[in-house]
């Protein structure tokens, strides 16, 4: 969500899985959720939210209702349940559909203070320290807070997740009526993720919401039933989507993606989808010239398709994510980096064939990596931290998760890098105490991740307050962190969240 505008209170983070669970509601859209747009790159644990006193008297003199305070922060499912009446839409679709909300001059308290309570300027700078789940709570409060809440500058950076049960009214008459999507709309959602769905409900999709097709920028089908045809229609009458996302659809063929690839896209991502294998490839290298963005999880792919991409790529290809291509070979790695200098975010995750030699060649020939992920790893070694410590002056973040043949060794070599950032340990089982001694003295380090590392005593762990630097120290399912070691860190490291 956006930072307020005028305050220095953060506004409250979403539950660490992106996603916030909607309550079911009569009108099939209720258990909708809302998830933010961009992937998290960090599991991060939520902080209860924190609210300025500026809510109006009206609602403060009430002996029900908790007053916000920087310490004490709002009730906001107290607060709706008062003014809200029950079974009213969270997904609302206009205000004066679903069950009648309560006008400004219902609300309690002298006239002063109801118009208080409804004060657009005010209202316009409290609810930037709400979660999405929040919102739509309040959202049923009254017309105007709706009306407020429903600006498009509250919902940016999200996306409705809909499943196809909650695409349709089912009538009196046992008929399916596809839901209004006009709520939506008015918010300025333009992009969406359908979980389920068909050709048919694609289709419904399009011609119900009024902004499918030029507003919608960007588009996540997961596990759904959509075939060649439904995937060419669906790009042909969205002529807005630039991001496009396939998940465990396993009904469309690579010949759907030669037929409906288009050249506006950008940013695809394709996933646990059974039909992909080197030729979908070969279509997006030729069909995606303007390419930014790709993310990939293929069992099938292999070395041969990491040729297929051309010199236009090559210039416009920044984000590269491999992630379980369990074909892939050192050989794929030469490919690649002939083909896409320019990357700065590359994933290797889960490429269990690639060895240090290939990490090698990722170091000498791609210098502007920023981010590197070679977790789930087993072959990469030590050496590997050598090259890339040596070659990679420009790296940020490093995930080494489950790198299971890294030791302290490794370690010595990258405390010399003096920009990185965030590293990852995760279930690296041979970091030891000696390993931490190392990176002491990264002033550059901000994030810091060692869960699950058992070798790691409460002694070594407690050398880390010398990272004052330190924003964020991971230590779930790690040993050595103990009840007393995180009291430490709390009194010496006080800038830094923790997780146990």
């Amino acid at each position: 969500m956006s930072n307020p505008r005028n305050g220095d209170t953060k506004p409250p983070c979403l539950p660490r899985n992106g996603l916030v669970k909607i309550p079911t509601q009569p009108n099939g859209l209720g258990s909708a959720s809302i998830t933010k747009g961009t992937p998290a790159v960090k599991n991060r644990l939520c902080q209860p939210s924190s609210v300025p006193a500026i809510l109006s008297p009206a609602l403060a003199h009430r002996s029900d209702l908790p007053i916000p305070s920087l310490a004490s922060p709002l009730s906001l499912a107290t607060l709706a349940s008062v003014s809200s009446p029950p079974g009213a839409s969270l997904v609302g679709l206009n205000a004066s559909e679903g069950s009648e909300q309560p006008s400004p001059e219902r609300l309690p308290g002298s006239p002063s203070e109801r118009q208080l309570a409804v004060d657009e300027k005010i209202l316009n700078r409290l609810f930037w320290y709400f979660s999405a789940c929040e919102k739509c709570v309040l959202a049923q409060v009254c017309k105007a807070w709706r009306r407020v809440l429903y600006q498009p500058k509250f919902w940016v950076g999200l996306t409705p997740v809909l499943h196809t049960k909650e695409l349709y009214n089912i009538l009196p008459s046992g008929e399916k009526e596809f839901v209004s999507l006009q709520g939506f709309a008015v918010r300025g959602f333009d992009g969406f993720c359908l979980v389920g769905v068909s050709d048919l409900d694609i289709c419904e999709f399009i011609d119900n919401y009024p902004l499918s097709k030029k507003g919608v920028k960007s588009m996540s089908l997961k596990r759904s039933t959509i075939t060649d045809a439904g995937l060419e229609v669906m790009l042909e009458q969205m002529q807005g989507v630039v991001r496009l996302e396939l998940s465990g659809c396993n009904d469309f063929t690579e010949a759907g993606l030669w037929s409906s690839l288009n050249a506006r896209i950008t940013a695809l991502s394709v996933s646990d989808c059974i039909n992909v294998a080197d030729d979908a490839i070969a279509a997006i290298s030729q069909l995606l010239p303007n390419l930014t963005e790709l993310n990939l999880q293929a069992y099938h792919v292999t070395d041969t398709a990491l040729a297929y991409f051309t010199a236009k790529q090559g210039y416009t290809t920044h984000t590269l994510r491999l992630n379980s291509c369990w074909e892939i070979t050192n050989h794929g790695v030469v490919n690649m980096v002939h083909s896409l200098p320019n990357l700065s975010v590359l994933s290797l995750s889960g490429c269990s064939k690639v060895t240090d030699d290939g990490v090698e060649l990722v170091a000498e020939n791609l210098r502007k990596l920023r981010s590197l992920d070679l977790s789930w790893c087993p072959r990469i070694t030590d050496m590997a931290l050598e090259y890339i410590a040596c070659d990679l002056h420009k790296l940020e973040e490093l995930v080494l998760d489950r790198c299971v043949r890294i030791t302290d060794t490794g370690l010595s070599y990258l405390s010399t890098m003096s920009s990185l950032r965030s590293l990852y340990l995760r279930w690296c089982c041979q970091v030891q105490d000696f390993g931490l001694k190392h990176l002491l003295g990264m002033g550059s380090l901000r994030l810091l991740s060692l869960a699950g590392c058992p070798l790691l005593t409460t002694t070594g762990l407690s050398g880390l307050v010398q990272l004052q630097e330190l924003e964020e120290l991971e230590l779930t399912n790690c040993p050595g962190a103990t009840p007393e070691l995180f009291k430490y860190f709390s009194q010496h490291l006080p800038c830094c969240m923790v997780i146990e």
